[in-house]
């Protein structure tokens, strides 16, 4: 199976995300979170449909706790969506993948 998210850590975040041209969706996730790993295929099914519209990205945060501290991530999964380096978007907790279309649709003109 082609893996379409891209794993970051705090050394790659500037690069992948907020240096990108596209809009960047970032997936703040944790191993041991029930819902990170209920929304885990649903987020790659996002990356390979908008793939060329979307970098989709994720973010562990227990390997990468300075990143969740930055951007207030308070609780997970959430969401993030930059577009041209500033977040423009945020969703908490789980959600199914029309919802989440939706939102990134939004951004996308």
């Amino acid at each position: 199976m082609v893996k379409y998210t891209v794993e970051v850590s705090e050394q790659t975040f500037n690069q992948e995300v907020l240096e990108q041209q596209q809009p960047v969706l970032v997936d703040f996730w944790a191993a041991w979170c029930g819902p990170c790993q209920m929304i885990a295929p649903v987020v790659e099914d996002l990356a390979e449909e908008y793939k060329d519209r979307v970098k989709v990205v994720k973010v562990n945060v227990d390997q990468n706790r300075q990143l969740a501290v930055q951007f207030g991530v308070m609780s997970i999964p959430t969401l993030v969506l930059f577009k041209n380096g500033q977040e423009v978007d945020r969703l908490v907790g789980f959600m199914g993948k029309e919802q989440l279309k939706e939102k990134i649709n939004q951004h996308l003109v």
